[in-house]
């Protein structure tokens, strides 16, 4: 079963037994773990202890336990392709609810795939404060798509609010967020091919040839995300509270100044 662990970008994905990397025998084990449920009705899977993911509901990136596992009768008897699973968050108790692909029914246990897909998803967050209305709108859209899984509506949507971004910021503001954008590509170690779509998404046009914007799987839709984000807080978030902080420094370095001040002295005639 794949487990959260946090990426280069800072968000929390699921790592397949295939994508794993190691030698040897832990490596071999890695690649042969299972996810089943035995004819009791209990879930088995070999990652239990480091099952990990952010909670929808408080939102802290938590282990989760199995509480609710439908029972082995009545799957065997209803046969369905995919099967949902009830866990507990351990840091709020609030029930998640994970659907994870059948693979086949054995005569005393139920073989599930590794790739489980998270029923409800945690809202992304973000500071709107700076941003000018139109991004406001059209970003705080974008992350809905992405909290609902609607990953290529999201593409479009991250589109959308930076075209509005770079008419708020003009020619030379475009050039300084693709300035930015290829630092991000340094930080993060982008290979070659996800920076070339997700540049694609954020600096392409509509009158582009078709297809003008990439298909975007849950991995990519991620990345996508959080270079959309830190670019956006780049550009309008730390220069609004930057400016925000200078204001406030100066307010206060006048105030001493005044209270420096000696009293002017009154002279009797």
């Amino acid at each position: 079963m794949p487990y959260g662990v946090p990426s280069a970008l800072g968000y929390t994905q699921a790592i397949r037994p295939g994508r794993l990397r190691g030698s040897g025998a832990a490596r071999n084990r890695r690649l042969t773990m299972s996810t089943y449920i035995d004819a009791g009705g209990r879930l088995h899977h070999d990652l239990e202890a480091n099952l990990a993911l952010t909670c929808p509901h408080c939102q802290v990136l938590s282990h989760v336990t199995p509480i609710a596992v439908p029972s082995f009768e009545e799957l065997v008897a209803h046969r369905p392709k995919q099967v949902g699973v009830v866990y507990r968050c351990d840091s709020c108790n609030a029930a998640i609810f994970l659907r994870f692909p059948i693979k086949m029914f054995g005569n005393n246990r139920i073989e599930l795939g590794g790739q489980f897909s998270e029923v409800e998803r945690p809202r992304e967050k973000f500071s709107y404060t700076y941003l000018p209305e139109e991004v406001d709108v059209l970003f705080r859209e974008t992350l809905t798509c992405y909290s609902n899984a609607s990953y290529n509506a999201f593409a479009s949507m991250c589109r959308r609010t930076m075209q509005a971004a770079f008419a708020d910021l003009g020619e030379t503001g475009k050039l300084r967020v693709f300035d930015q954008l290829n630092d991000v590509r340094v930080m993060a170690d982008l290979d070659a091919a996800t920076f070339i779509d997700i540049k694609r998404v954020i600096f392409g046009s509509d009158n582009d040839p078709y297809p003008d914007l990439p298909t975007l799987d849950d991995q990519q839709a991620g990345m996508l995300v959080e270079i959309v984000k830190d670019l956006l807080y780049q550009v309008y978030v730390r220069k609004g509270r930057l400016q925000q902080a200078m204001m406030m420094r100066r307010f206060f370095a006048d105030e001493s100044i005044r209270n420096l001040k000696p009293p002017k002295s009154t002279q009797s005639g």
